[in-house]
């Protein structure tokens, strides 16, 4: 156990820097990585077992971490088009795999029909980790993708309990397999009003509770214990795949104001496990099947890059999605991964395929997999050219242009030129009432859960979390925010959080809290920050005022001798 983990995290590391070097995904050396150290050359050190549960594991935390950024009503708004183009799109790409299953491999109806469906159903890790490495997740893109791939999910579900059927495996014939089917469907049901009535209220309650005893370490452990332990109930008890149970929690714990900094909590476990995702399909990969089949493995990975791809490029230009929106999404999906695995195995379990078939499939994961990234550049650089033919056909119709679509809804809090205010204690609860006192808009960001709470009640919008993480930072919309204002005690913090600021927003104006003249003189020069105000400082300056005036010093004149001392070490906060 102990040599398969550490070749895992020591090997995708080297290798995911190599290809960095190379200007290749790092996805691809994390597949070299598991290349290496696999069962099929010379040295293996992993056991493929417990690699495969962690990549499981993997898949199901980069799951919730996804379903933390999104709301019920982001699905909901994408259905309408996610639902009958999934299905559509799994009937074309099954149908092209079915065809190079027949053709190729000399597959029987039946057995044609399991590995096309293996040939049909995208890689939601692969898919999720390829539009946010590009910032395209958390837009009208991700949005559709995740709607997407969550129908192929379900779809998976239910193929689980149709392979045994349709392999003899179930007994009794249509009767069984729709008598299969109906208990699919109400334990999917069970399971998702188990999760509405109960979860989306105990999970936030339970991790709130957590929250207000101020352990960082136990928060964290809570957020995985959420995390994990649906998803083990979904699979286990309801026959919901553990990603997808993993999934619902996260959607669950996002509508609350505690998703932000779950999220954070959640991240460094979820790219650790995810990379560990990718070195597990390389694990898999035995050359001497591909080469056995090396016409079927070629052809499939054709099938999928082209069925999968272009399928749901002409599924969702006929929805009427923009067509830059569409190219994305279907570069996104145009790969097969994880549950391709899983049906693959079932289906050869059941005797429904035989064994050959695993190097078709894993090539086509592979191959897919790896060309993903590429063609996500290519759909950027079609983009331009293809709103522009489709506009100018539309101009050419009866009735003009094409008609424009409404911008996605903006998430909350929906403010422009804010103060963005990071720490809620003594200083920064006199700088929230200077600006509330003027009715001026502003974000408190605060790592106290009752703080927060208490600013909430008080009408102040509040976020609690650290806001040196990401994830939180961004819940506060830096990007349209006017002013930053770092009321935190700690200057490795404020760095942090002013350097997070700044990619997101380089305009922003910025006030820092400091203690020492050290740390003034780098902000004042190096981070070239609006105004530092150091508290001894300040404190030595007042007192000095009031001392002046009291000996007899002109109040003019006494304030002209503080600013001096003041410009002296703060050029610039003076005008």
């Amino acid at each position: 156990m102990l040599a398969t983990i550490v070749a895992c995290i020591l090997l995708a590391f080297v290798m995911g820097s190599l290809a960095r070097m190379l200007r290749l995904p790092a996805l691809i050396g994390y597949i070299a990585a598991g290349i290496l150290i696999g069962p099929y050359l010379p040295g293996a050190v992993a056991e493929r077992g417990m690699v495969s549960a962690m990549a499981e594991i993997g898949v199901a935390l980069l799951l919730f971490s996804i379903g933390l950024h999104f709301r019920a009503a982001d699905l909901l708004a994408v259905w309408r088009v996610a639902v009958p183009g999934a299905v559509a799109q799994i009937a074309v790409a099954g149908l092209a795999g079915a065809l190079v299953g027949q053709a190729l491999l000399g597959l029987a109806p039946g057995m044609s029909f399991a590995f096309g469906l293996a040939l049909a159903i995208s890689s939601t890790a692969v898919a999720t980790k390829s539009l946010e490495e590009r910032g395209k997740l958390g837009g009208a893109a991700g949005r559709l993708a995740l709607g997407w791939l969550v129908m192929q999910d379900l779809v998976v579900v239910f193929a689980l309990v149709l392979l045994p059927a349709v392999a003899g495996g179930a007994g009794g014939g249509a009767a069984s397999m729709l008598w299969g089917l109906g208990q699919a469907a109400l334990s999917l049901a069970a399971f998702v009003l188990l999760m509405v009535v109960v979860g989306r209220r105990a999970l936030p309650w339970a991790l709130t509770r957590v929250a207000r005893g101020g352990s960082r370490e136990l928060f964290t452990l809570a957020v995985l214990a959420a995390a994990l332990g649906v998803a083990a109930i979904a699979s286990s008890l309801f026959g919901v795949s553990f990603a997808l149970g993993a999934f619902f929690a996260g959607v669950l714990l996002g509508e609350s104001d505690l998703g932000h900094q779950a999220a954070a909590e959640a991240t460094p476990l979820t790219r650790i496990f995810s990379a560990i995702f990718f070195v597990s399909v390389g694990l898999l990969l035995d050359l001497g099947q591909v080469g056995g089949t090396p016409l079927a493995a070629l052809a499939a990975t054709l099938s999928v890059i082209l069925a999968i791809g272009g399928s749901v490029l002409a599924l969702l230009l006929l929805f009427g999605v923009p067509a830059r929106t569409a190219l994305l999404v279907a570069a996104g999906l145009s790969q097969i991964g994880e549950f391709s695995f899983l049906l693959t195995e079932v289906s050869i379990r059941q005797g429904l395929l035989p064994e050959g078939v695993r190097g078709p499939v894993l090539m086509a994961a592979i191959g897919s997999i790896i060309a993903t990234p590429l063609l996500l550049k290519a759909a950027e650089a079609v983009a331009p050219a293809l709103e522009r033919r489709i506009a100018a056909r539309a101009a050419r119709r009866p009735g003009g242009a094409a008609t424009r679509q409404a911008p996605p809804p903006v998430p909350w809090p929906l403010l422009e030129n804010h103060a963005i205010v990071v720490g809620a204690g003594r200083v920064g609860a006199t700088i929230i009432g200077a600006l509330r006192r003027h009715h001026l808009p502003l974000i408190v960001m605060e790592e106290d859960r009752a703080a927060a709470e208490r600013l909430t009640a008080e009408g102040i919008p509040a976020i609690w979390g650290d806001a040196t993480r990401p994830e939180v930072l961004a819940a506060a919309h830096p990007e349209r925010a006017r002013i930053l204002i770092l009321a935190l005690p700690g200057a490795l913090e404020a760095r942090e959080v002013l350097r997070l600021a700044r990619q997101a927003n380089p305009a922003i104006q910025t006030v820092v809290r400091s203690h020492s003249e050290t740390e003034t003189s780098w902000l004042e020069a190096e981070a070239e920050v609006g105004l530092v105000m150091m508290g001894e400082r300040e404190i030595a300056l007042g007192m000095a005022d009031f001392a002046m005036q009291r000996l007899g010093i002109a109040a003019s004149t006494a304030q002209a001798t503080v600013d001096v001392l003041r410009r002296r070490r703060m050029p610039d906060a003076v005008g």
